[in-house]
Formats: C-alpha cells, sequence, structure tokens
C-alpha cells in the first residue's frame, strides 16, 4: 500500500476521462486524476507509480526557489535582446514580456521573442542564455545540432546554463 504521510494528495474522479494521469503541480501534492471511483483502483495506481512519485518530489525539492525581489528592470532584459540580436546579426519583429510558468522564453515563426517576466529575478549569465537561445530560433526553428551549435558559440557554456536553468522553480505568485 501507498504511504500517504508521506506527501499531501488530492484524488479527482471525472468519469469523462479515459485514463488516468498522476501529476505534482508546483511540488505542492500528488493529484490523481481518473474516471474510477475505486479505491483499491487508486491504491493499486498509487503504488504502481510510487518510485516515480517519489523521483519527482526529490526533483521538485531540489529545486532553486526564485528570490521575491528582482534583481533586473525590463529595461535591462531589452538591452540584452538588442546588444546579442545585433552581435549575432539576428533580427526579431518584437519582443514581449510575460509571466509564464513553464518556459522561460519563446519564438515565434513571425519573429516575436517573449520573454518570462520571471528573468528579472535569475542570474544575469542565464538571462544571457534564454536571450541567445530564443535569438537562435530566429535562425533554427527547432533544436537541432545547428541551433545548439549557434548558442554555443555565443555561449560556449550553454550546457551548464540550461541544466542551471532546469533546476530553478517558476512559481507565479
Amino acid at each position: 500500500m501507498h504511504n500517504t504521510k508521506q506527501y499531501d494528495l488530492e484524488i479527482i474522479v471525472n468519469t469523462r476521462l479515459k485514463h488516468s494521469y498522476i501529476t505534482i503541480p508546483h511540488g505542492e501534492k500528488v493529484v490523481v486524476k481518473t474516471p474510477y471511483k475505486s479505491q483499491r483502483f487508486i491504491n493499486s495506481l498509487l503504488e504502481s507509480k510510487k518510485e516515480w512519485i517519489e523521483e519527482k518530489l526529490i526533483q521538485i525539492q531540489k529545486k532553486q526557489v526564485l528570490p521575491s525581489q528582482p534583481m533586473h528592470t525590463l529595461e535591462y532584459l531589452q538591452n540584452k535582446v538588442v546588444f546579442y540580436s545585433m552581435l549575432m546579426q539576428l533580427q526579431y519583429t518584437q519582443l514581449k514580456f510575460r509571466k509564464m510558468r513553464r518556459r522561460w522564453g519563446s519564438c515565434s515563426s513571425q519573429g516575436v521573442i517573449t520573454l518570462n517576466k520571471e528573468l528579472l529575478k535569475v542570474d544575469p549569465r542565464l538571462v544571457d542564455y534564454v536571450v541567445v537561445h530564443e535569438l537562435a530560433h530566429l535562425k533554427h526553428m527547432n533544436h537541432s545540432k545547428q541551433f545548439h551549435a549557434l548558442v554555443e558559440n555565443y555561449l560556449p557554456n550553454a550546457a551548464q546554463l540550461r541544466k542551471e536553468l532546469k533546476n530553478i522553480q517558476i512559481v507565479l505568485a
């Protein structure tokens, strides 16, 4: 049997679902969404996924939480984008800022770069990585070898920076 004392558990029964899902949103609790009301089924599901749940909870605990106060301004981020855009000789059409739960940035096929406002709270080296990463998508709209080579051309330690970013938990207030 599973041990519910290790984590908070929420069970959502929705008979319209076709499959059962386990998620751990924001590391707060384990959520089971299932079409089945059977406690036996739910216990069995949790037991079969016990290792995965424990691994995810450990990963979440290891993640760094961002400070509450920003270190930078939006103008700082804009200047970084302008600087690297000129350096890389890549032109974007528009720059946007918004709060995003799961991404640090995005680049559309129309050349619109959107940066997560939470970048205001991260180390400047990581800001550089996100900016170069998104600008590189103007040339390669994928994560191919050529894309990574372009990023690493401007940031030789890109792989390490990417790992550091993955260890930061984005939590929106």
